[in-house]
């Protein structure tokens, strides 16, 4: 069966690629000491040597409009195109394209639908930031398959926080269960506190800096049950219109397991928000 090597959840914050390659009076202040914790960050992947990667993210409103809004889909395509002209435009994000691991995508469609987990597909999907920002600062190299989920945390109705702690939870037993010897990393990206167009949106810090440390505490103790005593669709509205995302991050914890602290953990106060890195080796630090 498949291995997994590494759990890893982090922020995506699409301005990474243009201020660590941006050089002289165009280089930002802080890119210097982002681009060390972001490269101490990687590290964690390579020491984990995967073979596949699991990609969970949430598409913003790019493929996915409220014409046709999946709760949660799974990508299923021999390869995936990205990013969109507007994160080119904005981010200065690189057109990339992925390659997809479709014998996992299968297996995680089946065995998530027999699990209770109505799942939508596509063959044909096109991914934006969420993923490929982690693929950018983890892996730049993109040499290995992926298999992109998106969740939707942008479109009401929302799944419940629970539903993305279960869903977290089934991914990793779905994972484990794939007749397979190769070493799979499950990676997912999320927010803390966050503001898009709002007026908290461009403060020296995230919106709610006491979300955030309490959002950070909750992840790296793997503290599922304090989070979903606190946190509800409607208690995410008041740290920033776009915390949302945090429920992405819930759904890492569940891959992690109740209660599995992270073997890495790091953040980084970047203007308007806060940026936040967590590893979990499920067998034990790599040598």
């Amino acid at each position: 069966m498949a291995t997994i090597t590494a759990v890893i959840a982090s922020t995506h914050h699409p301005f990474y690629y243009r201020a660590s390659t941006a050089q002289g009076e165009d280089r930002p202040p802080f890119a210097d000491e982002w681009v060390r914790k972001v490269e101490g960050f990687r590290e964690t992947l390579t020491r984990a040597n995967p073979d596949v990667l699991v990609m969970v993210g949430s598409d913003h409103f790019h493929q996915l409009w409220l014409d046709n809004m999946p709760q949660f889909l799974v990508g299923k395509a021999p390869f995936y195109d990205a990013n969109w002209y507007n994160e080119e435009r904005e981010f200065g994000l690189p057109r990339m394209r992925m390659r997809g691991q479709e014998d996992l995508s299968a297996h995680i469609l089946r065995g998530g639908l027999d699990a209770g987990f109505d799942l939508a597909f596509s063959n044909e999907l096109r991914i934006d930031h969420s993923v490929t920002c982690p693929i950018i600062t983890l892996r730049p190299q993109n040499d290995l398959p992926i298999v992109p989920i998106y969740t939707n945390i942008f479109a009401p109705p929302l799944p419940q926080p629970k539903r993305f702690v279960q869903l977290g939870k089934a991914i990793r037993e779905l994972v484990e269960s794939w007749p397979s010897d190769l070493r799979v990393a499950v990676i997912g990206t999320g927010h803390l506190s966050l503001e898009l167009g709002g007026p908290r949106q461009f403060g020296p810090h995230g919106p709610d800096p006491e979300f955030d440390a309490r959002a950070v505490e909750w992840i790296a103790q793997g503290d599922i049950e304090g989070c979903l005593s606190e946190v509800t669709l409607d208690s995410l509205h008041s740290p920033g219109n776009a915390t949302h995302g945090f429920m992405d991050f819930m759904l890492m914890m569940g891959v992690a397991g109740e209660g599995r602290k992270a073997d890495y953990v790091d953040t980084l106060d970047l203007f308007h928000t806060m940026e936040a890195y967590f590893t979990w080796y499920p067998k034990g630090a790599p040598a």
